[in-house]
């Protein structure tokens, strides 16, 4: 920027320089003329040539600037121009200086007024040569110099006043040709850096108009396209020449889109009517490419008189940005996979359907659906097939709920609304659904079959605003669901009040846990062999006030569905090896829930209140279910593997009514399996069943293991058991669960008891236990079998 400033400054100096060269060539020649009968004529001649010589070298330097600095000029170029200037002003400034120094004193007044009006005149000469302060002063300088020194000669009192105003003016000169010196190279530093910025952004403009998809534009005051850009024109299929006398607003009226963005065009053309400025209106158009989208802006340009000129903006086409501004909208309101209207869509088809309830005549009803055995499907064959299934499922919903609407809420949840149905239609369209979804699927060569459970809410019949719609169609799935799924259920109050009392109990539970109301009952494991008690299974039992004791098998789903079975079952842990300290020779098993078991510290919980309780590992069982093996991740196996090393021992709850128990057996060395109580009922009419009990006992010994045997409530129950060689006997036979306070005396009166009297039956009332059982105290279930405390069902 300094260097193109001193360019500018040298070239104005030397243009200036010119004019000044030329007046000063002309002065020379007439002062001659003038002074020619007074002062010696070779001296005026020699002078007018020194000067007329200089005054030609100056024009020659001038040209020479001109055509040196057509190109790029360079800094030495530059400061040789500076030092020439500065010479050739010095040198013509001295030869201007003899005149008065030699002349002043032999003139008379006459004469000497204008031999000093000249001098004057070339000082303020310091004025026109240009911005470069030195050259100024160098020319000027000689000239008062030789002035004084003239006037010293001239008699008093003229000479020393001349020389006082003179000395005043030449100071006036200097000072002010200082300051416009300065003014000159701010005007010349703003005008190259004008100069820079306006190239600058021409090339900006340029690179803007060919690397991107806008263009610039700009009318006459006629409205006539004045600039407008190639691929402009190829858009539209003209010649780039015709646009340049195209009407702006002809040309949106004839290509503009069959009924696409009239409006905004509309909003153009008013716009350019009245002369106000646009924003951000989108046109579309018709073009060699189809149809375009473009957003434009314009603002209108007046000259400094205040007459309108045109127009001048930006066009920008946004066809790439609408298309996917359009695919967001679509996936705003539909799932990617299935293209159905998702959960967003799907509530806002129910606010629609409540705010109609006034205007029907008939009832409308809400499909819930929930898939069953999608996850098995998609588990092992992969979530490709998985996602392919769930297409063809949303394929057959299409065929047959198409008319009323589809939606796919997420996973494996669909909803079908049905608009103006009766509930005969209805029910006869949910039982068509599950019959087609259960009816084979073919993908990817794989013959996959599953099923569906639908949950039915109807409008205004359940519920006339959305949520509450919802709500009850969800809770008539999960009724379709306990029924054994593969069906169809509507709502009715009774889920409704079920709902309401779990929520009720999920909150008692939690008050109750930390006011000390749970308690543990104990039921004890007999040895078959000898009659011994072996150890202690804790059961959870809860007595809530005004309403009595509560099952287990209604609080614990609860406790699981909430994450609180992991308080329940901390606090049983510890309970349960507080109260076996008082029993040195039992062991005691507490159920613990595959939520806990999952957790990768659980093995640091046990731990922990093993060493707070003083109870001895050895004497402490954790059962557990082979829920809490299904799809196991590391820390189950962890949790299991760092136990058994503590010494505590592990146990398989429920055996045999999994889905796989040979191979956990092979996977994980249990201590004991526990036969269910299913496979003792009615054990002495079921041949099938005494088989399975024998094959289990002798695969539990194959494998080191002991064998429990749960529910077994008479002695003949009790002979095949022994017969078949198992290990252990719990249930009514011997005593329901009972409080830590009675389990001393119980162990006793067990122990005491004779041996089992064969052929005589004792049913589940008839005990070692003389003290009456409180109704209901024990948590037994509508079938008289105990319910076990923690036993978790997944």
């Amino acid at each position: 920027m300094h260097h193109q400033t001193r360019v500018a400054m040298l070239g104005e100096t030397l243009q200036l320089a010119a004019y000044s060269a030329v007046t000063q060539a002309a002065v020379a020649l007439a002062l001659t003329r003038i002074f020619w009968d007074i002062a010696p004529p070779a001296y005026l001649l020699g002078v007018a040539g020194a000067v007329t010589l200089l005054c030609t070298a100056t024009l020659i330097l001038a040209q020479r600037f001109r055509s040196t600095f057509r190109g790029a000029a360079t800094d030495r170029a530059v400061r040789r121009g500076f030092t020439a200037a500065k010479l050739l002003a010095f040198t013509l400034g001295l030869s201007w200086a003899s005149l008065p120094a030699v002349l002043l004193p032999t003139m008379d007044n006459a004469y000497r007024v204008i031999l000093v009006a000249v001098c004057v005149g070339l000082i303020s000469d310091a004025y026109v040569v240009g911005p470069i302060y030195g050259v100024a002063v160098l020319l000027a300088a000689p000239v008062v110099t030789g002035l004084f020194v003239g006037l010293l000669g001239c008699e008093a009192p003229i000479g020393n006043s001349i020389a006082v105003l003179l000395a005043v003016y030449a100071a006036f000169v200097f000072l002010s040709a200082r300051r416009m010196c300065r003014l000159s190279y701010g005007r010349l530093w703003d005008r190259v850096m004008v100069q820079e910025q306006s190239e600058t952004i021409g090339l900006l403009l340029k690179d803007f108009e060919e690397g991107t998809s806008d263009w610039l534009w700009e009318t006459d005051s006629a409205g006539r396209l004045c600039h407008a850009r190639r691929r402009l024109a190829a858009l539209i299929g003209r010649d780039p020449d015709d646009l340049r006398d195209l009407n702006v607003l002809a040309l949106l009226h004839d290509f503009a889109a069959d009924g696409a963005a009239r409006g905004d065009i509309e909003a153009v053309a008013s716009a350019v009517r009245d002369r106000l400025p646009f924003r951000d209106l989108t046109v579309s158009l018709r073009t060699t490419q189809g149809v375009r989208w473009w957003m434009l802006n314009g603002k209108p340009t007046f000259d400094r008189q205040g007459a309108f000129v045109g127009y001048r903006g930006v066009g920008s086409d946004v066809t790439a940005s609408r298309a996917a501004q359009a695919r967001i909208s679509f996936l705003a309101g539909h799932d990617v996979l299935t293209s159905l209207p998702n959960r967003t869509g799907f509530h806002d088809a129910l606010a629609a359907l409540c705010r109609e309830v006034d205007s029907i005549e008939r009832r409308s009803a809400v499909f819930y659906l929930d898939l069953d055995g999608f996850k098995a499907v998609n588990d092992r064959h992969g979530h490709g097939v998985g996602d392919s299934l769930l297409q063809a499922v949303a394929a057959r919903l299409l065929a047959i709920g198409g008319p009323h609407g589809v939606f796919r809420l997420g996973g494996d949840e669909f909803a079908v609304v049905v608009r103006d149905v009766g509930r005969a239609a209805a029910e006869a369209l949910a039982s068509r659904i599950v019959a087609e979804l259960s009816r084979p699927f073919r993908i990817a060569e794989a013959r996959l079959e599953i099923g569906v459970s639908i949950g039915i809410a109807y409008v205004p019949d359940d519920a006339i605003e959305p949520s509450g719609l919802l709500l009850r169609a969800d809770l008539a799935l999960y009724a379709a669901k306990a029924d054994g799924k593969g069906c169809w259920r509507c709502f009715d109050l009774s889920l409704e009040e079920r709902v309401v009392r779990q929520r009720q109990l999920d909150g008692d539970m939690r008050v109750a846990l930390a006011a000390g109301e749970m308690e543990l009952h104990y039921q004890p494991l007999v040895d078959m062999r000898n009659g011994r008690v072996t150890g202690l299974e804790a059961l959870l039992r809860w007595n809530k006030p005004g309403l009595g004791w509560v099952s287990p098998a209604e609080i614990i789903p609860i406790a699981e569905a909430t994450g609180f079975i992991v308080e329940i079952g901390r606090w049983a842990l510890r309970r349960a090896c507080t109260d076996a300290r008082n029993w040195p020779d039992q062991r005691v098993a507490v159920n613990i829930s595959s939520i806990h078991m999952r957790m990768p510290g659980f093995h640091d919980e046990v731990a922990a209140i093993l060493r707070e309780t003083h109870f001895v590992p050895e004497r402490l069982e954790i059962e557990i279910t082979e829920s809490v093996l299904l799809d196991h991740g590391g820390e189950v196996l962890e949790n299991l593997k760092r136990l058994r090393a503590m010494g505590v021992r592990i146990a398989l709850d429920d055996f045999g009514t999994g889905y796989s128990s040979l191979s956990y057996l092979t996977e994980f060395p249990f201590d004991k399996v526990k036969v269910d109580r299913s496979f003792v009922r009615d054990l002495q009419g079921r041949p099938e069943k005494i088989a399975v009990v024998e094959a289990i006992a002798r695969m539990a010994r194959a494998l080191s293991m002991n064998v429990t045997v749960e529910g077994v409530e008479t002695h003949q129950q009790l002979e095949v058991l022994r017969d078949r060689h198992c290990d252990i006997a719990q249930g009514f036979l011997y005593s329901p669960a009972r409080p830590a306070r009675e389990i001393e005396a119980l162990i006793a009166r067990i122990e005491a008891a004779e041996p089992a009297r064969a052929g005589e039956d004792h049913p589940a009332s008839d005990t070692v236990v003389a003290a009456p059982i409180p109704a209901n105290e024990d948590g037994i279930s509508a079938t008289g079998r105990p319910v076990p405390a923690l036993v978790c069902v997944s």
